[in-house]
């Protein structure tokens, strides 16, 4: 077999973030439309990530928000978004690169999609999960989170802090790795 010089995978994931940042833009200009809402993970060390010393001391590696009841000033470029959120009772602006995702899901729906950041490169990385004030720890507790992806995942599989496992029939997780070559 030859070399992929196209670099599918790399295409794939830049156009499956596309969908995330639609999805995003859709909240911005609409708000969330019924029971929508979105787990987010992303790389806190990823180039051009934003946050506040006090959260990135917190989440050193990974974070995962959750937009659903209480957000403010959303905004969507075409390499990432704004948004600002409440934690702790202390209000906190968030910038995001599309780049930096590790995880998107919506719990709604059971519609997930799972994507490689440069970083991402240990399993054994720790995670962490940020619960904002307008989401009680118990409600975050009971809703599954995004998934965290690796280089070195075999197949998809949940995480302690992921997503429904794929093998779920209700689940729509998009893995890439069912098309990478073994």
């Amino acid at each position: 077999m030859s070399e992929d010089l196209m670099r599918y995978d790399v295409l794939a994931q830049h156009a499956l973030r596309g969908v995330v940042r639609l999805a995003l833009q859709r909240v911005e200009r609409d708000g969330l439309p019924g029971e929508h809402h979105f787990f987010i993970a992303f790389d806190t060390r990823f180039e051009g990530v934003e946050m506040s010393e006090r959260l990135l001391k917190r989440y050193k590696d990974e974070m995962t928000i959750v937009i659903q009841h209480q957000y403010w000033n959303l905004r969507i470029t075409e390499d990432h978004f704004e948004i600002e959120l409440s934690f702790d009772n202390i209000p906190e602006k968030l910038s995001i690169p599309f780049a930096a995702i590790k995880g998107f899901f919506d719990p709604s729906v059971q519609f997930g999609l799972q994507f490689e950041t440069a970083a991402a490169n240990s399993e054994n990385a720790p995670q962490g999960d940020a619960v904002p004030d307008n989401e009680s720890s118990q409600e975050a507790a009971a809703k599954p989170k995004a998934k965290k992806t690796t280089k070195s995942r075999k197949k998809s599989k949940s995480s302690d802090t992921g997503a429904p496992d794929a093998s779920n029939d209700d689940s729509k997780v998009v893995s890439l790795d069912a098309f990478r070559k073994k």
